[in-house]
């Protein structure tokens, strides 16, 4: 964290379909090498399938699969005389939003056989459906922050 001025959060321009500024953001979060355009084919294909596998709208599954992987607390090491303790922190909102995005587009990127657009897809449906593997890391950071919840105390 820099020690001078606060940086500003600028404003997000909403994408062109969904008119939604979280897709935007989910866009330039997956995007490699400044390839905007082929993130933007990639989320649309697989919110192209969502709707074909659930019959709802892709963007209400796109949000609540989005919820439910949102993490609530995570451990923050601090380092108290000598020993290194875990000690559970409560996100803020953007926090939580930004590490949503990171573990759904890393566990799409770690399934393999098909195009990003599908695994994207079921990575979406397997979250709105509160399983899978960005799931999984939800409830892992939250078993370890109750498990190191007696540190709490160190906190400041």
């Amino acid at each position: 964290m820099g020690r001078k001025n606060k940086s500003i959060n600028r404003p997000v321009m909403p994408d062109s379909k969904y008119n939604s500024t979280v897709i935007s953001k989910f866009v330039c979060r997956m995007m490699i090498d400044g390839k905007k355009a082929t993130c933007v084919r990639i989320v649309y294909e697989a919110l192209d399938q969502l709707k074909a596998k659930t019959d709802k709208e892709p963007l209400e599954v796109f949000l609540k699969a989005l919820d439910n992987v949102k993490p609530v607390v995570e451990v923050k090491s601090r380092r108290v005389g000598g020993a290194t303790y875990q000690i559970p922190i409560e996100i803020r909102e953007s926090r939580r939003e930004a590490l949503a995005m990171r573990w759904i587009i890393a566990a799409a990127r770690g399934k393999s056989g098909h195009g990003m657009g599908e695994c994207l897809a079921n990575e979406l449906l397997d979250a709105y459906n509160n399983t899978g593997t960005a799931f999984k890391k939800k409830e892992d950071t939250h078993k370890m922050a109750e498990a190191n919840k007696a540190f709490a105390h160190y906190r400041w």
